[in-house]
């Protein structure tokens, strides 16, 4: 169902599509990310220049992304601790598709191919956390192979209302 959806990593050109695709996500579903929309809104693309692979860091993060021909329809972003003790671990952010797009596989594929880069850079570990009512996103990763190890309640506030985040974890060296 993926079929003619070109995923690649981002570049810097890609910087104006990857925050419109952000400010829509952010403020279609606020539970689901811990960053607000009225805040990241007033920020301009460039400062989205630090989620692009760079020479200097070993091409850490990196953020994968999905074309429908000119539009973006969907993205996924994998971070790493520079800390030697737990350089071995990712952690996977950021994983969005416009609402068009959905049920179509494209959340799938760039997980998996999060994962397949994760694995070629010689991570051990990946995690992340997601809300727990989203089922959609819970069900995908878990479908995916992740892992919940925890939960932390509370993990967001919105008004007067609180929304718990999953932790999940994914073994690298076992196989999709």
């Amino acid at each position: 169902m993926t079929e003619g959806v070109l995923l690649r990593p981002m570049g810097a050109a890609d910087l104006a599509a990857y925050k419109a695709l952000r400010d829509a996500a952010l403020a279609e579903r606020p539970q689901a990310f811990t960053s607000d929309a009225e805040t990241e809104r007033r920020r301009p693309p460039e400062t989205y220049l630090a989620r692009l692979a760079g020479a200097a860091d070993g091409g850490w993060p990196f953020t994968l992304t999905a074309w429908q021909g000119e539009r973006l329809i969907g993205a996924v972003t994998c971070e790493r601790d520079v800390r030697v003790k737990v350089g071995h671990i990712g952690k996977v952010v950021g994983m969005m598709v416009e609402p068009p797009a959905r049920g179509r596989g494209i959340g799938r594929a760039l997980l998996k191919a999060c994962i397949a880069q994760a694995r070629e850079r010689g991570l051990l570990l990946l995690t992340l956390s997601v809300t727990s009512d989203n089922t959609v996103a819970v069900d995908l990763y878990a479908g995916m192979g992740f892992v919940r190890y925890g939960r932390l309640e509370r993990a967001i506030r919105i008004g007067a209302r609180f929304h718990h985040k999953d932790l999940m974890v994914f073994e690298l060296d076992k196989r999709i």
